[in-house]
């Protein structure tokens, strides 16, 4: 059997990237996916390719940063595909820029995303796990964390500091569910071959070295890879996981 047959699955940021990896992945595994993105022709894409596959994948419209828009889209899907019972955190922007010429808009932007989202989806999707955990199925929600919410890095403060919150959002959550059938974990990634990637780019004038300390010297992982974590610490198999930050990076946290 399938790890996640019979269970439906929200994953945002799904229309590219980690998140559509990670869709993908999980129908492959049995899940029913739903596909959450800002952008909705993109979701339906990834939603399209699954189910050209012979997965399951229904694609929704959602902002992370907006209460209202998550509330709707969560309770749609659940009326859907019907009650989730995993969550993946994906949805994430960032841009490398001098502190000092940082905006209070990009800033906002950064945190609202990258924290305020997943506390959002969290949020939406927990009262639907609660539901089931008497009978044993509550659910796993897996959070998109990174290495720059571990370590420092140069000219991403925000994005530092947006990814250092979803990692004590992510202990403080597994604490408190722990006990009610609810499991919250994060991966941790370093640089990813995605999109995202590419659109970041160092300030000019900024020192190579500085590139080099936070660039694994066996180069960006593929999205697959990361999916086949996420997917693992969803699984029964990761059931004695709880709020622990797995970061699968290349080494470049390890010194």
């Amino acid at each position: 059997m399938a790890r996640f047959t019979d269970k439906v699955a929200l994953v945002t940021g799904a229309g590219s990237g980690l998140g559509r990896a990670t869709a993908t992945r999980l129908a492959s595994d049995g899940a029913q996916v739903a596909v959450l993105d800002l952008n909705e022709g993109a979701a339906k894409e990834t939603a399209s390719a699954i189910e050209a596959a012979g997965g399951t994948a229904r694609a929704y419209a959602v902002d992370v940063s907006d209460w209202s828009s998550v509330e709707a889209t969560v309770d749609a899907a659940a009326k859907d595909l019907g009650r989730p019972q995993l969550l993946v955190n994906c949805a994430g922007v960032g841009a490398f820029v001098r502190s000092e010429e940082e905006t209070f808009e990009s800033w906002s932007r950064i945190i609202g995303v990258n924290l305020t989202g997943t506390f959002l989806m969290c949020r939406g999707v927990l009262p639907h796990m609660l539901d089931g955990a008497g009978e044993g199925t509550g659910g796993v929600i897996v959070n998109v964390a990174s290495n720059a919410g571990l370590m420092g890095q140069p000219y991403s403060a925000a994005y530092c500091a947006s990814k250092g919150g979803v990692v004590n959002l992510t202990r403080a959550l597994g604490v408190e569910y722990r006990a009610r059938g609810v499991r919250v974990n994060a991966i941790a990634p370093g640089g990813m071959n995605t999109p995202m990637i590419q659109t970041w780019g160092f300030p000019e004038g900024a020192k190579p070295e500085d590139f080099a300390a936070i660039t694994s010297k066996i180069g960006y992982a593929e999205p697959e890879e990361q999916a086949g974590l996420i997917s693992f610490i969803a699984s029964d198999e990761g059931r004695y996981m709880v709020g622990q930050i797995i970061s699968m990076d290349g080494g470049i946290t390890c010194g």
